[in-house]
């Protein structure tokens, strides 16, 4: 496995292609692995100073709720907290075609809308149909 994540590494970065597209082919001996980009989102704190405990609750069951509409959408693959109390209060990541989609999907949530959470958004390659373990 660490040879394969050096190999796939290593032509990764030396392809410019490789950025102009959405999924390219990766081989290793009988074994090839689609990649496929996709964009994750990180969530972090924003200012929740101007809000009541009541508000804040609201907000994140909005949040919530527009995260499994997403998902349910397939918009998204994979979103969760962090298990921590730091800047970074979570991910998201999007099944979407381009970064403004990202952007636009996760801008309308309204936990984004209400400055409580801010994003930043980057794209990242995977082997298409990862499963986490």
């Amino acid at each position: 496995m660490k040879n394969f994540t050096l190999i796939a590494l290593f032509a990764f970065f030396l392809s410019n292609d490789v950025f102009a597209q959405e999924t390219f082919e990766m081989k290793e001996g009988d074994t090839t692995f689609v990649m496929q980009k996709y964009f994750m989102c990180f969530l972090s704190k924003g200012d929740a100073s101007g809000y009541d405990s009541t508000q804040l609750a609201t907000i994140q069951a909005d949040h919530l709720a527009h995260l499994n509409q997403m998902a349910e959408d397939g918009k998204i693959s994979v979103a969760g907290p962090f298990g921590d109390d730091q800047n970074i209060r979570g991910i998201v990541i999007f099944n979407v075609a381009t970064m403004e989609e990202a952007i636009k999907l996760q801008s309308e949530d309204p936990a984004v809308k209400a400055g409580v959470l801010e994003i930043e958004i980057r794209p990242w390659w995977a082997a298409k149909g990862s499963v986490l373990k």
